[in-house]
């Protein structure tokens, strides 16, 4: 039915996502439905510390208007999997925190955007931040009493001594708010540190406002490397299935994007976290 609906709204794929363990809902799509696995990216997430994180020195982090960071986008990405026609509207809309340059390069001074895409530094990264929790809230449930009480007591340790650095637990035991990275990209030899800095000054940016920051990167992605996040909180492979609607095998040109190779990198659209 949600199918049927999807066609008639103009749809040419439908997809979704889950767990790659997820043996059932893996075993439902493929083997019933008739979709394929598309990609198989990687949910990192860095839990919110009362304490910042160190950045790397190299890096300079600094933001971006939205129109030049549209443009940005636009020039840079926009052959990148899953680009939003409409990048502009997800820039502009309530929910988006705004959009960050990460550049290692010590001589780069920003002079507008035109300049930067005509003269790009040697190495740089680009991301924006989504506020999921103007939207809902997530809760971790089922915690026994003294992983709680362990994680209250790793959280007053670190709002007692910052300069200790602990890596306090938040409070996921009552409902929270979580931040998406989106957009992630960059080019150059220390790009990976580049996008590094971006996250660690995400993570900080945080604090007070959301418990858990997480981005979505390809499984191809150069950039995953170097981004921090804890791996009990992170899926290693977050499995994606697509099938392409309307009953044929290909389109038009004989493509179908659901069996296509994947890419170097994918554009995660906030609205759809």
């Amino acid at each position: 039915h949600l199918e049927r609906w999807f066609a008639l709204m103009g749809a040419e794929y439908a997809y979704m996502a889950t767990d790659k363990s997820n043996e059932a809902s893996v075993q439902l799509f493929t083997g019933r439905c008739g979709y394929s696995k598309f990609r198989t990216p990687s949910l990192l997430v860095h839990p919110v510390h009362a304490h910042r994180l160190r950045a790397p020195r190299r890096a300079a982090v600094l933001p971006l208007d939205a129109r030049d960071a549209e443009q940005l986008y636009r020039r840079r990405f926009g052959h990148v999997e899953l680009f939003p026609a409409d990048i502009g509207a997800v820039l502009a809309n309530r929910l988006s925190l705004g959009t960050f340059l990460a550049v290692v390069d010590e001589g780069f001074k920003w002079r507008g955007v035109e300049h930067f895409l005509a003269s790009p530094p040697a190495s740089w990264a680009v991301a924006s931040l989504w506020d999921c929790g103007g939207v809902f809230r997530l809760e971790m449930r089922g915690a026994s009493r003294l992983r709680r009480a362990a994680a209250a007591a790793s959280r007053a340790l670190d709002r007692a001594a910052k300069w200790m650095r602990v890596p306090s637990v938040p409070d996921f035991f009552r409902p929270f708010a979580g931040w998406f990275a989106y957009g992630l990209g960059g080019e150059g030899d220390d790009a990976a540190l580049a996008a590094k800095a971006l996250y660690v000054s995400f993570v900080n940016r945080a604090r007070g406002r959301a418990a858990a920051v997480a981005v979505e990167v390809a499984a191809l992605d150069p950039l995953r490397r170097r981004l921090p996040h804890w791996r009990s909180l992170s899926c290693a492979e977050d499995l994606w299935c697509m099938k392409r609607l309307g009953g044929g095998e290909s389109g038009a040109d004989g493509w179908d994007w659901a069996k296509s190779a994947p890419g170097q990198s994918i554009f995660v659209d906030p609205r759809e976290v």
